[in-house]
């Protein structure tokens, strides 16, 4: 992303070279202009294929020399940011020349040596807001064609509830054969599918065709040349902008959709009708004096259709700053009716001046909400987050980068999100793109434009509704062998979360997916699995169902032994034993329950395994100790009381569940008076299966 990509080809290039002092002049426009005629665009064919979210684009140019001598012919288009280029060629005079696509480091350094050197050579860099430009030019001989093939891919992103596909189209005169082409498969089902174009009149748009069926969708755009003229007669072409698609896929309760492939697997998350996590948000807005005229007004205009789109449920507060800090209120307040009319106008009264004091800024916000927190003034299950907003660089107390980052870092602890915005070219967005992603949060560049006020709106549009918090994505440890990042600090409203890995076999008979995550619990819906293990069978409870399962199906149960695991690490074993009374001539079945990796369980677990799953400190003394001995008395020095014990040996299953393992263990007599918290009949439920 956002990444230089350097693409070489093995022919000889025509340079142009002139003096560094050179001035253009209106008659060298004039013979550009003319230059350019002799070069006539014959074909520009779009088609973009597009399977389970991953759209691949290929761009075919071809153009002709018209002139009776041989001239320079480029070849200019721009791509999403999000995209990399997989493949680029020329096709000249019936020879196929294949580019090499290299990587961010060397692309500048290689480009310019393979110019100077004189090969053709082309670079990506940033053109614009969501574009990267890649250009590249050859000589052609007269009378000839040169065919241009630009291959592009990208994994498209959901942002309030739908996929875009953008391609940008400027060819810059009238086009024999104009085509742009879509074709979009989706194993889900397709919900909507819209296609427009920023250039389309109303005669255009009938020219936009979409067919869509229940899992696939076509969308066509083919003008003939009269319809691409920009005026009757004229020779300007109206073809100029970009033609967006929009769709979504439809979606079932559940934890998403996962498809298998040739070994990989690509886990799509983004679950229907959960509710809004309700949010405490600080804005943190410069007024600095670099933030005068228009920036001010759109930073007023924008905050006034922020705050009338928060919910009743969230809180929020308002902290301005320049060198020094100025806070609506000290606290948080309820986004009521009232206290939002009253911060809206508060707001039209924000003036510009003073200087940047970013550290002081933020930590206070940090601090607001930390104490809101502590004091039980906000929900406990919402989440906290900071929206800081700046123009430019910190010039007022703290001003080194490093150590603003690490304030901020060290206050904010992994408790909230930060959240950046920085307006206009002269921030330093790399400042603020780190210290975002180093508190959970992320950053946006605000372009200076007429838009800006949409801009501020659209970004905090994606980060208004969060519906989960801390989402963790578990796979099975046996099946997978890697996979991409499966931890994330929110989902919002309309996005998606996706996962990627590589399976250890390829043929994956049942695929378990684990998904954790903080909400807001929906009455009368359950949102977990309730497991009751008797001796005599498990049973499963989940989503109003109830599957049964006897210790005797040895397909699902191994050697009486039933495996459960909690978020993927807490994991304990229950075993079925049958216990031999030879006086008696009979058996008896009982449960072993075993835990492993008990470290991962929260120290506040309590009962009567849980107050032993943390280390406990004790003493042992009167011990022999030249060997192990059974039934060997001792004193156990535990929690401040003296609790005469005895050494006897037992049989561990956790491990062996046919024989198990022999290990000493210590016994304590009269119930474990002294060694559990309580008397052992505050653990005992009586008809546990009656």
């Amino acid at each position: 992303v956002n990444k230089q990509i350097f693409i070489s080809l093995p022919l000889p290039m025509y340079i142009h070279v002139t003096s560094p002092g050179f001035k253009r002049s209106s008659k060298l426009d004039s013979h550009f202009l003319l230059f350019f005629q002799m070069v006539e665009v014959q074909s520009v064919k779009i088609a973009c294929a597009v399977m389970s979210r991953f759209a691949r684009t290929v761009m075919t140019s071809i153009a002709l020399n018209k002139a009776n001598s041989s001239q320079e012919v480029f070849f200019k288009v721009e791509l999403p940011k999000t995209a990399f280029i997989s493949n680029f060629s020329m096709e000249i005079e019936g020879q196929v020349y294949v580019g090499q696509v290299k990587g961010k480091e060397k692309a500048k350094q290689e480009y310019d040596k393979a110019v100077s050197s004189g090969k053709t050579a082309g670079l990506v860099k940033a053109s614009g807001r969501k574009m990267e430009s890649f250009s590249v030019s050859v000589n052609i001989a007269a009378k000839s064609t040169v065919t241009f093939v630009l291959t592009y891919e990208e994994l498209l992103q959901r942002k309030l509830g739908k996929y875009e596909i953008l391609t940008r189209v400027q060819p810059k005169s009238l086009v024999q054969d104009f085509q742009i082409v879509a074709d979009i498969y989706e194993p889900q089902g397709i919900s909507f599918v819209d296609a427009t174009a920023t250039f389309l009149s109303n005669d255009l748009l009938p020219l936009v065709k979409k067919t869509v069926s229940d899992k696939k969708a076509h969308i066509s755009f083919s003008p003939t040349v009269e319809q691409q003229r920009n005026c009757s007669g004229c020779e300007a072409t109206i073809i100029d902008g970009d033609f967006i698609i929009n769709y979504d896929v439809r979606r079932e309760a559940g934890l998403g959709e996962v498809q298998i492939v040739n070994g990989y697997f690509v886990h799509f998350f983004a679950p229907p009708d959960l509710h809004r996590v309700p949010k405490n948000v600080a804005f943190v807005i410069d007024r600095s004096g670099s933030m005068s005229g228009t920036k001010m007004k759109q930073t007023r205009d924008a905050m006034v259709a922020i705050l009338k789109d928060l919910h009743e449920e969230d809180h929020f507060a308002l902290i301005l700053f320049d060198d020094n800090i100025k806070t609506w209120k000290n606290h948080l307040t309820k986004a009521t009716k009232n206290n939002i009319t009253e911060a809206i106008e508060y707001t039209q009264g924000i003036r510009d001046s003073g200087a940047t004091d970013i550290n002081r800024a933020v930590l206070k916000a940090v601090e607001m909400l930390k104490k809101e927190r502590s004091q039980d003034k906000v929900p406990k299950r919402s989440t906290d987050m900071i929206v800081l907003l700046t123009d430019g660089m910190p010039n007022s107390g703290v001003s080194n980068l490093g150590k603003i980052q690490e304030n901020v870092r060290s206050a904010v602890g992994g408790n909230m999100s930060l959240f950046c915005l920085g307006f206009g070219n002269n921030v330093d967005y790399s400042f603020l793109d780190v210290m975002s992603k180093q508190n959970k949060g992320l950053a946006r560049r605000i372009y200076e434009a007429s838009d800006a006020t949409l801009q501020l709106q659209g970004f905090y549009e994606e980060v208004a509704s969060p519906l989960l918090l801390d989402i963790d994505l578990r796979y099975p440890d046996n099946a997978v062998e890697f996979s991409t990042k499966n931890s994330f600090t929110h989902l919002f409203n309309g996005s998606e979360i996706v996962v990627a890995g590589r399976l250890h076999d390829n043929s994956v008979d049942n695929f378990l997916v684990e998904v954790s995550g903080e909400g807001v619990r929906r009455t009368n819906t359950s949102l977990g699995v309730r497991l009751e293990v008797s001796t005599d069978n498990i049973s499963v409870f989940h989503d109003g169902k109830n599957v049964t399962l006897l210790w005797s199906d040895t397909e699902l149960i191994k050697e009486n032994s039933l495996n459960v695991t909690l978020r993927h690490f807490i994991k304990f074993v229950i075993v079925k034993h049958t216990k031999m009374w030879k006086r008696r001539h009979d058996q008896q079945d009982y449960l072993g329950f075993y835990t492993v990796d008990s470290h991962h369980v929260s120290k506040t677990v309590h009962g009567l395994l849980g107050q032993f799953y943390h280390e406990v400190k004790f003493e042992v003394e009167g011990l022999n100790p030249q060997e192990v001995q059974e039934k060997e008395d001792a004193f156990l020095h535990f929690k401040g009381q003296t609790i005469k014990v005895s050494r006897h040996i037992q049989k561990d299953f956790s491990k062996d569940v046919v024989n198990g393992e022999k290990v000493p263990c210590w016994f304590v007599d009269s119930s474990g008076s002294g060694l559990v918290d309580g008397q052992l009949s505050d653990y005992v439920l009586s008809g546990l299966f009656d």
